[in-house]
């Protein structure tokens, strides 16, 4: 099996990180992979101007795994200077290549380099709370909910929501030992 190679994105990776991310969340191609939201939302999770406003943002990396020539995970860290915390976000693996463990190792990798370049003390999720299965998930990786909860937000002009009232639950895992 060849190996995931972890790297940051550069410009010219932008059109297929979107594509990674609107195949891994949303739609019938979701659901070959655990990770699914289609039968949550309709609709994009992302377009390539939102991934080529963060590679140009100087408080956020967005890191790619691929094996061989193929995107197969990706995933943006965020600097929250003000709360002293790396956000974590558009976690996507390939939905036919889940369960290799490539989540796990760009979460890991992201955490690190949280540390190493913005001496964040913690790094942080937002997920919606129905996603029990994914919740675990981040829980074995060390992340515990704070009790925050916010609403989910409301973005027509990407997305529609087929579950009513759906919020977002925030996961926090400290860094720093």
């Amino acid at each position: 099996m060849t190996e995931l190679i972890i790297k940051p994105a550069q410009v010219q990776d932008a059109d297929a990180i979107s594509a990674l991310v609107n195949r891994a969340y949303r739609g019938e191609s979701s659901r070959a992979g655990w990770t699914t939201e289609a039968d949550l939302l309709d609709g994009k999770r992302t377009t390539t101007g939102d991934v080529l406003a963060l590679l140009n943002r100087h408080d956020a990396v967005i890191l790619t795994g691929w094996v061989a020539e193929t995107l197969m995970v990706t995933l943006c860290a965020e600097w929250h200077a003000d709360e002293q915390v790396a956000h974590l976000g558009m976690i996507a693996v390939e939905p036919t290549a889940q369960n290799r463990g490539y989540g796990k190792k760009i979460i890991l990798a992201a955490e690190q380099l949280s540390v190493e370049r913005w001496g964040a003390p913690a790094s942080q999720m937002a997920v919606v709370s129905v996603r029990q299965a994914l919740i675990a998930f981040y829980q074995r990786l060390g992340y515990q909910a704070t009790g925050e909860l916010k609403p989910f937000p409301y973005l027509p002009e990407m997305w529609q929501a087929k579950v009513e009232n759906m919020q977002l639950i925030t996961l926090q895992k400290n860094l720093i030992v």
